[in-house]
Order: structure tokens, then C-alpha cells, then sequence
């Protein structure tokens, strides 16, 4: 924990944005360098233009291998663009519409020259391709999430709405840096001037905050006078919510509206950095201090750069660990939802809380455990065998109430909005409704810690097969299942999972750093599931060195 974590930023903490926007267009990436190499991770390229691994260049190359791949792939529709506040974001999007339209592709872009949050272009796909079978728009969202301000980010949604799978960023990730190689002499690309009278606009404001009542009660809130706060933490769902709250008649307020892409409004994250992740009491300290003084909301929210997280707090709860809300998020819709078939099931990461797998049981309904990934949702939620597809890492999404697709992406804004649901037909907080849960199932204790790894032990670990693992009891109790594949779609982990009658811990590498990912939880209580992470580490090391 840094000494300064939970308090805002101070002007040194600041990125200089004239040294970001120009390293971007100045830099070149150096592709014997691993780390400027094109490389899409589970939510798109990411990476700083300070460190030349998100430049022009990348963007120019990225934008020109998705329109080639969509053609080879007969997508001839329209591509919805997307962008967050980030500073990076900006220049990026200029570029991804100079090679769009360069490319007589039809590029949709915000009607309000605005912010367009994540699950707003996934539900622009979805309604532009509901029973078509050619012209199939697909979508393009500059955003690095919750990375700190200096970073971009970039990611390809193709016509199902949601993450692209490793096949398609493969494709396009190995084209991109081919098209570096060869000086992007195949690009094409025309002045933004040109290009953006070209672009097409479309009400993503609109189109979302208008759809809503389709996936939400927001009846019962309003007629339950739910008061919500709402804290877009300087992200793209700035212009939503106040939107939402005029055209539903709701008792919303916007704690913040202020965007600047150097985020000096942000309280630093638990390592010090600026980072606007929701799920993070230290990043969340303004909204989270606002309620324990005695704020007047029922519920607040914040949403994280793209608006695909969600942070929920509550006034008797604080901001609620993100596997708390999921298993309350389960309980209640699969309660609440009669237009959800029995045969409707609830997708988890396989590094989510135990706690979900009890809750299902007792809804009587199936899980599926994938490996993480929100792309791996995708499937289930597009055909409607899945309700509620959840991550640990505070991002998620679920049907409409009639058992359609509503997104095929993580959104933020609806479980948001769930929240303030469950608040205004149970008079329950969603912290509460975990409370009663844990009484019925057992609290778990549940962390994540990261252990040093190189480049070569973490790609051993990646490759890792349930024979390598040569221990048979894990802090006192008998390993009962080692998995390096998903239960519910057999998909690889990228790593491992140790299961017991009472624990579990699942390690996987960092696509960014030196260290593996050891997440953990145990029912017999926190002492417990220090044992368990102490022994995850012994095991993993065998594994690794055996």
C-alpha cells in the first residue's frame, strides 16, 4: 500500500499532456522490442506512448489490419466508433477515422462529438445487426479502461457486440505489426479534415439511455424514490447520467462532472498511481468518504474511463467488495426476472468468488466457470442461455427482462442501475442482501497478490497441464481438482487452479509485468487463506521447476 494511497493526486503525480500527445506522434516503435510490438491482451492493445507501445503508428497500423480483417471476414456494415476521456484517446481516434473513411468504410461516430461509453457501441452493434444476416456493423473503442492517464488503449468488437476472441486479435495484431514492418506503406489514410466530414454520426446517447427500461425496473425506482449518486470519475458516462436521470424521471445526481485527462480531481490507487478503477476503495475515496459524512443517497455509483466497470456503495456497506455484488447482483435478478427461462444459466470467471457457485446452487440454476475474459461470455449472453455473465474485477452485464441479448459486453452504467433496483423493491441495500447471503452460504475471505515471475516462468505457467502439479494437499486439506481448463467451455486458463472442500487459488501471468497473479479465497476464514496463498506459491514453484 503506497503511503499516499486514498489521497488526491498532487501536481507532480500529473502526466504532461504535451509530452504524451507528443511522444504519440513523434515515437516510433522499435519492433525487436517485445514491448512495442502490437499485441492485443483480454481487452485490446494497451500501452503508454512514453514508452513508444501505443503510437500513431500502432493506431494508423491497427485500423488498417481491422478494415482488411472485416472484409476477409464479409463484414460490409458500418463500424461504430467509440472513445474515452483518456488523454491519448483524442489523437487516436483521429487516426482510426483518417483510415476508416480513407478505406470507404462507413464509420459511425458520436452525433454530440462526445464520449461514447463501452457498452454504448456494443449496443449500437447489437440493435443495428438484430435480424440481419449481411450488412453486419461491428466497432472500434479507443479506451485503455481504468489504466492510469498516460496510457491508450485500442480493441475491436466484431458483429456479436462483444470482445473479439484470440483468433480474431491474433489475426489482427500479426497483420498490424506486418504493416509496421513495411513502414505502413499499405495503409491508407487521408487528412482528418476530409475524413470526419465523411464520417457518419449516430445518437449512442440516445439509443442507450432510451433502451433502458427494456433491461431494468426503473419504474420501481423512481416510484420508490431511490436517491443515486453517481460519479463518472471523469469517464465517458460523464453525458449519460444526467441524461438518464432527465429522461427517466429518476432522483439522480452526477457527484462529478468535471473531465480532464490528467485526472488531478482522482485520489492516487493502492500503489501510488492515478488510476480510475471503481472497484478500488483507494480510487474511490472521494465517493466513499462523500457517503460515510453523510451524504444523501441511497446508493452511489462510479463507473471507471469507459464506463465497462462498476463500484457500488452503499451507506451502511461502503463501496462493496465486487464479488459481493456479483453473488447479490445473481440472487436477486434470477428472483426477479420471470421472463428468464429455468434453463438460463450464470456465466463466472473461474477467479471469481466461490460464494456465486453456492448462490446458484441454490437458485437451482447452472453455472459456467470460464477462464477470464469477458469475450468468453460472449456466446451465452448473444443467444440468451446465459443471464448474467460477472467478473471479479467489478465488470459485468445481463439480459433484458424479457431474455434478449442486452449487451455482449461489461456495462457499467446497468449494474449501476441494478443496484438502485434492488435498493427501491427490497428496501434492502445490495450490501445487505450480501449480508443475508453470507449468513445462508458462509463468508469466504478472498484476496488477490501478485509473486515475482520472468518472461520465460511466465510462459511456463501459461503452459501448464494438470500432471505438473505434484502436491496433493493444499493448507491442510486435500487438493480435490487441478484445472488448467475452464470447467464451462474447456477454454485453457493461462494458468492454473487449485481446488479444495474449502479453498481454492488460481494463478495466472501478468501480461504487463514480471509477476504472476495469485488469487485466492478459503471459508475457514482469513488465517486460513493466508496458508493457502503462502502454499499457492510452493505449489506454483513446483510446477514451474519440476
Amino acid at each position: 500500500m503506497h503511503a499516499r494511497a486514498g489521497q488526491l493526486a498532487r501536481p507532480e503525480d500529473l502526466i504532461d499532456l504535451a509530452a504524451l500527445t507528443g511522444a504519440y506522434l513523434d515515437l516510433k516503435p522499435d519492433l525487436a522490442n517485445p514491448a512495442q510490438r502490437v499485441a492485443f491482451g483480454t481487452s485490446g492493445h494497451r500501452g503508454s506512448s512514453l514508452d513508444g507501445a501505443f503510437n500513431e503508428a500502432h493506431i494508423l497500423a491497427i485500423t488498417q489490419s481491422i478494415v482488411e480483417y472485416r472484409a476477409a471476414q464479409g463484414i460490409t456494415g458500418p463500424i461504430f466508433v467509440g472513445r474515452d476521456t483518456h488523454g491519448l484517446s483524442e489523437p487516436a481516434w483521429r487516426n482510426v477515422i483518417e483510415v476508416l473513411v480513407a478505406n470507404g468504410v462507413d464509420a459511425l461516430i458520436d452525433d454530440r462529438d462526445g464520449f461514447t461509453p463501452t457498452p454504448a457501441v456494443s449496443h449500437a452493434i447489437l440493435a443495428h445487426n438484430r435480424g440481419r444476416t449481411s450488412g453486419l456493423a461491428d466497432g472500434i473503442l479507443i479506451t485503455p479502461s481504468h489504466n492510469p492517464p498516460r496510457d491508450g488503449g485500442i480493441k475491436y468488437n466484431p458483429p456479436s457486440g462483444g470482445p473479439a476472441d484470440g483468433a480474431a486479435t491474433s489475426a489482427i495484431a500479426s497483420r498490424a505489426n506486418q504493416l509496421i514492418e513495411g513502414g505502413l506503406a499499405e495503409v491508407r489514410r487521408i487528412p482528418f479534415e476530409r475524413a470526419i466530414t465523411q464520417a457518419s454520426r449516430f445518437d449512442f446517447l440516445g439509443r442507450y439511455v432510451d433502451d433502458l427500461p427494456s433491461a431494468l425496473d426503473l419504474e420501481i425506482i423512481r416510484s420508490a424514490g431511490v436517491k443515486i449518486g453517481a460519479d463518472p470519475l471523469g469517464g465517458a458516462s460523464v453525458g449519460y447520467w444526467g441524461e438518464i436521470a432527465d429522461r427517466h424521471r429518476l432522483d439522480l445526481t452526477v457527484v462529478n462532472p468535471a473531465v480532464d485527462p490528467r485526472w488531478a480531481f482522482m485520489p492516487l490507487d493502492t500503489d501510488g498511481k492515478i488510476r480510475m478503477d471503481c472497484s478500488s476503495p483507494c480510487a474511490m475515496a472521494n465517493l466513499v468518504k462523500a457517503m460515510a459524512d453523510g451524504a444523501a443517497f441511497d446508493v452511489a455509483t462510479g463507473n471507471d474511463a469507459d464506463a465497462d466497470r462498476h463500484g457500488i456503495v452503499t451507506p451502511d456497506g461502503g463501496l462493496i467488495n465486487p464479488n459481493h455484488f456479483l453473488a447479490a447482483a445473481i440472487s436477486y435478478l434470477f428472483s426477479h426476472r420471470e421472463g428468464w427461462g429455468p434453463e438460463v444459466a450464470v456465466g463466472k470467471t473461474l477467479v471469481s468468488s466461490s460464494m456465486i457457485d453456492r448462490v446458484v446452487a441454490g437458485l437451482g440454476r447452472t453455472l459456467l466457470e470460464v477462464p477470464v475474459g469477458f469475450k468468453h461470455f460472449v456466446p451465452g449472453l448473444l443467444d440468451g442461455s446465459v443471464g448474467f455473465g460477472g467478473e471479479e474485477s467489478a465488470g459485468a452485464a445481463f439480459l433484458r427482462r424479457d431474455g434478449t441479448v442486452w449487451t455482449t459486453d461489461k456495462d457499467g452504467l446497468l449494474l449501476a442501475l441494478l443496484a438502485a433496483e434492488i435498493q427501491g423493491r427490497t428496501g434492502r441495500s445490495a450490501s445487505q442482501l450480501y449480508d443475508g447471503l453470507a449468513e445462508q452460504y458462509g463468508r469466504p475471505a478472498y484476496a488477490r497478490v501478485d509473486a515475482p515471475a520472468d518472461r520465460a516462468q511466465k510462459a511456463r505457467l501459461a503452459a501448464l497441464s494438470p500432471s505438473d502439479v505434484t502436491a496433493t494437499s493444499l493448507a491442510g486439506e486435500a487438493i480435490t481438482a487441478t484445472l488448467t481448463a475452464a470447467p464451462g467451455n474447456g477454454e485453457a486458463i493461462g494458468g492454473l487452479k487449485v481446488v479444495t472442500a474449502n479453498a481454492w487459488f488460481a494463478a495466472r501471468p501478468s501480461g504487463t509485468e514480471d509477476v504472476y497473479k495469485i488469487y485466492a479465497e478459503s471459508l475457514l476464514g482469513d488465517e486460513h487463506l493466508k496458508q493457502v496463498q503462502a502454499e499457492a506459491r510452493e505449489v506454483v514453484a513446483g510446477a514451474l521447476n519440476g
